[in-house]
C-alpha cells in the first residue's frame, strides 16, 4: 500500500476521532463557583454555559456591581476549566499537534 494510502486512512481516523471528541465536550460540563457560592456556573467542555444561578441572598440593589464582577469571574473561570479539559481531549486525539481550528 502507498503511503498516501496510509496517510489518507490515517487522517480519516484522526477526523472520526475528532468528532467523536467534540461530541463528548458538547456533553461534558464543569462547574464553578463564585463569591463564597453567591454565584454558581455551569458550562458545556464545549464552550457553552448551560446555567448560571445566583442566591438570592448575594443580590443586593445596593451594590450590583459586585454581583456583576462575581457573574463574570465566575463565567470567566467555568470557560477557562471547560477549555482546559477541551485541549486536553483534543491534545490526546492529535497526539499534541496543534492543529489551529479543531477547537
Amino acid at each position: 500500500m502507498s503511503s498516501i494510502g496510509k496517510l489518507m486512512r490515517q487522517a480519516q481516523r484522526i477526523q472520526q476521532e475528532m468528532e467523536r471528541a467534540h461530541q463528548e465536550l458538547a456533553e461534558q460540563m464543569v462547574e464553578t463557583t463564585a463569591g463564597g457560592g453567591a454565584v454558581k456556573v455551569v458550562a458545556r467542555c464545549s464552550q457553552v454555559i448551560e446555567s448560571i444561578k445566583i442566591n438570592p441572598e448575594a443580590v443586593n440593589p445596593e451594590d450590583i456591581t459586585l454581583l456583576e464582577d462575581t457573574v463574570l469571574l465566575a463565567v470567566n473561570d467555568a470557560l477557562k476549566q471547560a477549555k482546559t479539559i477541551a485541549d486536553e481531549r483534543i491534545g490526546a486525539v492529535t497526539g499534541g499537534l496543534n492543529l489551529p481550528g479543531l477547537i
